[in-house]
């Protein structure tokens, strides 16, 4: 199951769109299916990765938390090291060189953690596209760091004051704008979900990870076990699983946002727990953290990107098909990564990727993992370090 089946993966995925929506959908997806395959187009691309974006970005290898944990040997795709900071350039450059191709001058984009909204600014400032950036007024308040980073790329930055004023708000106040001006507009949906054709565009763009892991592994005679991403919506899992997935001696694990605890509204775990429940939201057909009677449920995470009601379809997909391993990772133990990772490797996680490290961590010695949290809380406790050791505690 590497691409949909006309735009469905297995049971999930599809187009709930109303007839407005379907006309740029589809004249999306017919080119999307033209570029992908036009040498010109992926040529452009590829020097725009080269060159702009910085790719391949390095397969670091960590010999310390190796040595600490004493399991697995631990590799690190150090996507932080991209243009604008993380992987969400990938999709944002794909999808602007797609629009100018198909004649738009407009771009418009949802934001939660405000890596999407930055990178698809960065993209349009590179290509010559007007860009605004819808965003969640929490969100804006939270991430102002990212806001004026995307301003002065010259985006347009559109505070969402309705719902939870959350990422999800953002996706619908984007959605409405594109419905009414997609004659000149692309909508840069940044994760692996929404409407066909937009899981498979995502992916295609976001791939480009997972194929330099595998060949970088081949080049020094990595033998891969497990592969570990955060999932919000999906982009950068997807993007590092796809090579894989056929690959089954390769474990494939999600670490999704397990918040503060296991009750509603305390996190934003679709595939684990027994919160979620199938349904059709946003215009495809997947888990999310909906009531009764399909009204999204309120989420919690420390990390503004992994805080979504939903999951793309295809690890949707691939989860209840047991391909994909998922599990919940609270705010302490993503906090707890993040401190291990710099203190011993000199590398400084975002909240989302903390997340992925946290879960990779015990995949192999659990008690190793262990014995360094009761060593850290000690040391924390005899430095009177009264707020971290609050932090371990909760």
């Amino acid at each position: 199951m590497i691409t949909s089946n006309n735009g469905f993966f297995d049971k999930f995925g599809g187009k709930y769109v109303a007839e407005i929506i379907r006309r740029p959908l589809d004249d999306l997806e017919a080119a999307f299916n033209k570029y992908i395959h036009d040498p010109e187009f992926l040529e452009e691309l590829r020097i725009i990765q080269r060159d702009y974006i910085g790719r391949e970005t390095p397969l670091y290898f960590a010999p310390t938390a190796t040595e600490l944990l004493g399991g697995a040997q631990i590799y690190i795709k150090l996507e932080g090291l991209a243009n604008t900071g993380a992987h969400k350039i990938n999709n944002a450059i794909g999808q602007c060189l797609l629009a100018k191709k198909m004649g738009k001058t407009r771009i418009i984009a949802e934001t939660g953690a405000g890596q999407h909204g930055l990178a698809t600014a960065a993209a349009c400032a590179k290509l010559g596209l007007e860009c605004v950036v819808y965003m969640g007024e929490v969100d804006v308040r939270r991430q102002q760091p990212n806001v004026a980073t995307m301003e002065m790329y010259g985006a347009k930055v559109v505070p969402v004051t309705s719902g939870s004023r959350t990422l999800k708000d953002a996706v619908n106040e984007a959605m409405r704008d594109w419905a009414t001006n997609f004659q000149n507009t692309h909508y840069v949906l940044g994760s692996a979900l929404g409407p066909a054709p937009f899981p498979d565009i995502v992916r295609t763009f976001q791939s480009i990870i997972g194929e330099e892991v595998k060949r970088q592994a081949a080049e020094r005679n990595i033998d891969i076990a497990a592969v570990v991403a955060c999932v919000g919506g999906g982009s950068n899992s997807i993007g590092v699983f796809t090579p894989f997935i056929e690959d089954k001696n390769v474990r494939l694990i999600g670490a999704e946002a397990g918040g503060i605890g296991p009750n509603v509204g305390e996190n934003a775990a679709r595939m684990t727990g027994n919160a979620s429940r199938e349904g059709i939201v946003q215009g495809y057909k997947s888990r999310f953290l909906i009531d009764e009677d399909g009204q999204s449920m309120p989420t919690r995470s420390i990390s503004a990107g992994l805080d979504y009601m939903g999951i793309g379809p295809q690890l949707a997909a691939l989860g209840e098909s047991g391909r994909v391993e998922f599990t919940a990772v609270l705010d302490k133990e993503a906090l707890e990564a993040v401190k291990f990772f710099a203190r011993n490797e000199g590398i400084l996680f975002a909240l989302e990727s903390a997340h992925a490290g946290a879960a990779a961590i015990p995949v192999f010695r659990p008690e190793k993992w262990k014995e360094f949290l009761k060593a850290e809380l000690k040391r924390l406790e005899n430095n009177e370090d009264i707020h971290d050791a609050e932090i371990m505690n909760k």
